[in-house]
């Protein structure tokens, strides 16, 4: 039997309680409504609620202290906070202390409606999906765990894998996670980048040089194939290999032998081969750039990794393990992430992937002297941030959209970045939007900011 959320409403002013009370009872809810915070403290502690809508301004205990207490008790607890004096300063604490998300009086009931529906969608999703964790794999998402159950299998063959995906997904790591769970764990682990090592190069790199083989060559030297016997050998960027360099590796993963430069005896050796990619081999091959032989011979198992834009699942935990390592690295107390710098996080579109979050989570560990980040903390380029910026705007989802109510919350976004920036100085913030001082007094009331401290 489906069970029905349960809201806990506090607020001291009786007809909104009961007004939201009744609302809520019939979009198949079961609310609680109580006037003051001793009373919300006594119920929270026998039901077990879903949800908390709580007003900042109590009469007996002030909002904040109240939602400290909430996220003592339940750390996961979802509280959305409800003011009719909103500040820039009330937003900012009412994050930091990890609300979901705060709306202002007078509020609409279908947007407070969408808040709610937001805030438990993201708690079922957390209770009820598993978290994975290997090595440095940490995934949640369902496109990731079915990968990752496919590895103990892939590992226990002999087979020659190719994953292919973005930069920044994660290839090396997929490729040594099949290499611990093999036979061939206690073995070497050697890694080769195709696109990071000069062509002229890399076939030394590769297979080794004689003594005298060309100018320079002053001793002999065992090339990455011969270091990688019995282990395996991770082939990144395969993509970017030449073709007379396709031609001598095909014959080595057919015959499982080569000859170093300027040898006449052919060495053996016995490696796992798995190699990685950024591009579209297959279009390669059409385009007569990759030999299609070693295509297939590469390709015997392929493993695709996905963006980190079409797994968001991900995000979270990837946050949270983020932190806790490079914290540990610095010696830092691991701090907390707030609500509204992990909602932009969820809504980026990282072009680089999972190497990009882990950056930019290693920036706020190193650069954040307080224990919770905030959006501001995130450092992502302003290039960046204009490129995502722009995609998000251009998105038209399938069902549509509501053009009017989207400009509404993207102007009151605005409205609340200037104040933020002026520290409440209107007058600042009105030249920072470009609009008359009258203009923006009509578009705070129109938002219902205008109760904001005065501060012009």
């Amino acid at each position: 039997m489906k069970s029905i959320p349960k809201i806990l409403i506090v607020d001291d002013e009786k007809d909104i309680g009961f007004l939201l009370g009744a609302f809520f009872k019939r979009e198949g809810y079961e609310p609680f409504y109580v006037s003051t915070g001793q009373e919300a403290l006594k119920i929270f502690d026998k039901q077990p609620f879903d949800l908390v809508l709580l007003d900042i301004k109590m009469p007996d205990i002030d909002g904040i202290e109240l939602l400290k207490e909430f996220k003592r008790k339940r750390s996961n607890i979802n509280v959305i906070m409800i003011t009719a004096y909103p500040s820039i300063e009330t937003a900012v604490e009412a994050m930091r202390e990890e609300a979901f998300d705060y709306i202002n009086k007078p509020f609409d009931l279908e947007e407070l409606k969408q808040l709610v529906e937001r805030a438990l969608a993201r708690e079922k999703t957390i209770s009820k999906t598993k978290d994975f964790h290997y090595g440095k794999i940490v995934a949640r998402s369902p496109a990731m765990l079915r990968i990752l159950e496919t590895l103990p299998k892939v590992a226990s063959t002999k087979a020659n894998v190719l994953i292919i995906g973005e930069s920044g997904v994660g290839k090396e790591i997929i490729a040594h996670a099949i290499h611990s769970l093999s036979p061939r764990s206690d073995k070497p682990f050697v890694t080769v980048n195709c696109a990071g090592i000069p062509e002229t190069l890399l076939e030394s790199e590769l297979f080794g040089y004689k003594k005298g083989a060309f100018t320079g060559a002053t001793t002999d030297r065992m090339g990455l194939f011969q270091s990688a016997h019995k282990g395996t050998l991770f082939l990144d960027e395969i993509g970017d290999l030449s073709l007379p360099l396709q031609i001598r590796l095909l014959r080595v993963v057919e015959e499982k032998r080569f000859k170093p430069l300027g040898s006449n005896k052919e060495i053996e050796v016995d490696i796992r081969l798995i190699s990685a990619t950024n591009q579209d081999l297959e279009q390669k091959v059409t385009a007569g750039q990759f030999r299609e032989d070693l295509y297939y011979r590469l390709n015997v198992i392929p493993i695709r990794i996905p963006p980190l834009r079409e797994r968001k699942e991900d995000i979270p935990v990837l946050v949270e393990h983020f932190l806790k390592k490079y914290s540990k690295e610095l010696g830092k107390e691991t701090p907390k992430i707030s609500s509204s710098a992990l909602s932009f996080l969820m809504e980026y579109s990282f072009p680089g992937n999972v190497r990009e979050l882990e950056h930019i989570i290693e920036r706020c560990v190193a650069l954040e002297t307080g224990n919770i980040i905030l959006p501001e903390s995130l450092v992502i380029s302003d290039f960046k941030k204009k490129k995502h910026l722009l995609k998000e705007e251009a998105e038209l989802p399938s069902e549509g959209i509501d053009l009017e109510k989207k400009l509404a919350q993207i102007e009151k976004k605005y409205i609340l970045e200037a104040l933020k920036r002026s520290k409440g100085v209107k007058k600042e913030a009105a030249k920072l939007l470009n609009l008359s001082f009258r203009s923006f007094r009509y578009k705070l009331q129109k938002h219902g900011l205008s109760k904001i401290d005065d501060n012009e």
